[in-house]
Parts: structure tokens; sequence; C-alpha cells
């Protein structure tokens, strides 16, 4: 239980350190943090297999990576091409990127920031350390939970970035509020279904490959759409 504690104290310092403290070290900070937990649950007695980084699982974590990368490029780019839903792409941070900048989006902060540290976080470490105690249904809702919690200060900002937001909820003080409550309980269920993924397969592979291909891929559409359908 103390390890448990444990993970989610250095969760909750990192999310503040990521989002208030130190943003310009986001890269290094989530690297870090993702070797730490990893080596504090090993250090609980979780094994590789636990924490869906096995060897046996990775073939088929790769075959469903990749249908579910095809997955999210086809359904992006459905959304794309109707006038009516293309108004989600209209994000001022993606729109305001440099090529350089997209770049190392795609290339470095989103692979070994965001999808390293979270799926390690939530769908690897305190997945398998919920479920070696109670079981995978309490280990799914938990963890999801706390990724939906997790979101909390990056989504303040939504309604000012992005024009779906903006649309939807409006710009004033409770309509910050509404826009993170949405926020959060979109990033929750999404996390059952990462949770699922990464149960079903049995490895980590899966919930990573969704989890960049909807993230990069929606920056490069966001930038894209920023520039040709302003």
């Amino acid at each position: 239980m103390w390890m448990l504690i444990l993970v989610v104290s250095v969760l909750a310092a990192v999310n503040a350190v990521n989002n208030r403290v130190a943003p310009g070290f986001y890269v290094p900070v989530c690297v870090t943090t993702a070797v730490l937990l990893v080596v504090i649950a090993r250090l609980s007695g979780l094994t590789a297999a636990d924490l869906g980084l096995g060897r046996t699982s990775a073939r088929r974590g790769l075959r469903w990576g990749l249908i579910l990368v095809v997955a999210v490029v086809t359904v992006y780019l459905a959304v794309l091409a109707v006038p009516f839903t293309r108004d989600v792409f209209q994000d001022q941070r993606a729109a305001d990127l440099t090529v350089g900048e997209l770049l190392y989006r795609v290339l470095v902060r989103v692979p070994l920031g965001t999808v390293l540290l979270e799926e390690i976080a939530f769908r690897g470490v305190l997945w398998a350390m919920l479920e070696r105690r109670w079981g995978h249904i309490w280990a799914t809702a938990l963890s999801s939970l706390l990724f939906g919690l997790w979101h909390v200060l990056p989504s303040r900002g939504l309604t000012r970035t992005n024009a779906a937001f903006e649309a939807l909820f409006g710009t004033g003080p409770a309509s910050v509020a509404l826009s993170v409550v949405t926020a959060v309980a979109g990033t929750a269920l999404a996390g059952v279904l990462l949770c699922e993924l990464r149960r079903r397969s049995e490895s980590l592979i899966p919930p990573m490959a969704l989890h960049y291909a909807v993230n990069s891929t929606g920056y490069v559409l966001a930038w894209a759409a920023g520039r040709w359908w302003a």
C-alpha cells in the first residue's frame, strides 16, 4: 500500500512541476519519472510482464498497435474532411507552431514525454499495483479516475486555445470550470479504453500506440488546419 501511495505522490508532484514549476523541462522530467516508477514497481515485487512490458506479449501488442494507428488516422481524416466537425482541429497551440516545433512535438515531446510517462504510470505501474490488490475492475476504474484528474491543470486553457471548446463552453469562469470537468471526464473514459487494451493484449504497446496516434496526428492535423482551413 505504501508503494502505491508513493507512486501517486510522485505523480502529483510531477504534474505540478510539468504544468506550473518547470514546464520547459517536460521531456527529461517525464523520462526520469517513468524510469523511477518502473524501479518502484519492481521493488514492490511486480515483474516486467505484470507491467505490460513482457517479451511474450510484445508481438501481439505490435499487431494491435498497428491496427489502432491506422484506425486513428482514418477517423481523424474523416473528421477533418467534414466542414461541420473541422473546428475540432482549430487549436491555436498547434497552429502557432513552426515546422521545427511541430516535429519536436510529434517526434520527441509526445512519445518520450506524454505517452511514455502516462502509459507507464497509469496503464503500467498503477494498474498493475491496483490489479494485484483489488482485481482488474478496480484497477481500471481507479487508474482511469487518476488519469482524468491528471489532466485538470493542462485543460484549464482549452477554451482560450481550441475553437470547438470556446464555441461549446464560452470563455467565462464558469465555462472554464465546465470545460475542465468535461476534459477530465473524457480523459477518464479514454483511460478505461486504454486499460482494456492493456489488459486484453497483456502489453503496453497497444495503449501506447493509440495514445501516440491520437496526440501526434492531432497535432499535425491541427497545425495543417490552422494554415489551410483557418
